[in-house]
């Protein structure tokens, strides 16, 4: 029997910054519209999702914002653009669902993982609502202290 490869090792990326920044109430798996030399640049791991965000328009779901840097074997006879605007793959009750949230409650949509699945890159997006700077100061504080009460329960 075949063992399965670790989570980890199907991750391309993960936006840290997107769980500091945002309460992320449902999440959702999506597919991506790629290129060539872009599947090529994620087998290498050259992407940022730091700065990335979905955007609604159409009836279609978006991926702004994200860098893929092209590696240096691409073909020249055209030029590759790093952070063009990338098609999400979803499922049509599902936009309606991401629209309706992000128009009538003010939810955002945030790009939370890049990873493969079955050889298709995969990326998974959160519907979050905004954290305000109390709210991350508590989340810090409870990261703390969960450290805290680990480091005692080791020295028993």
């Amino acid at each position: 029997m075949a063992r399965k490869k670790p989570d980890s090792a199907n991750t391309i990326v993960v936006n840290k910054k997107a769980r500091f920044e945002f309460f992320i109430e449902e999440t959702f798996e999506s597919g991506l519209e790629l290129k060539g030399w872009e599947v090529k640049s994620l087998r290498d791991k050259r992407v940022q999702l730091a700065e990335a965000y979905v955007v609604m328009k159409d009836g279609e779901a978006w991926l702004l914002g994200s860098h893929i840097t092209p590696l240096r074997t691409v073909s020249t006879h055209f030029a590759p653009d790093p952070t063009r605007t990338r098609r999400l793959l979803l499922h049509r009750r599902e936009i309606d669902r991401l629209t309706g949230a992000v128009e009538r409650q003010g939810y955002t949509v945030v790009p939370l993982k890049l990873y493969w699945k079955n050889g298709r890159a995969k990326l998974q997006i959160g519907l979050a609502k905004g954290k305000k700077q109390h709210d991350k100061r508590a989340t810090s504080r409870e990261r703390d202290w969960q450290r805290e009460k680990a480091r005692f329960l080791k020295r028993g």
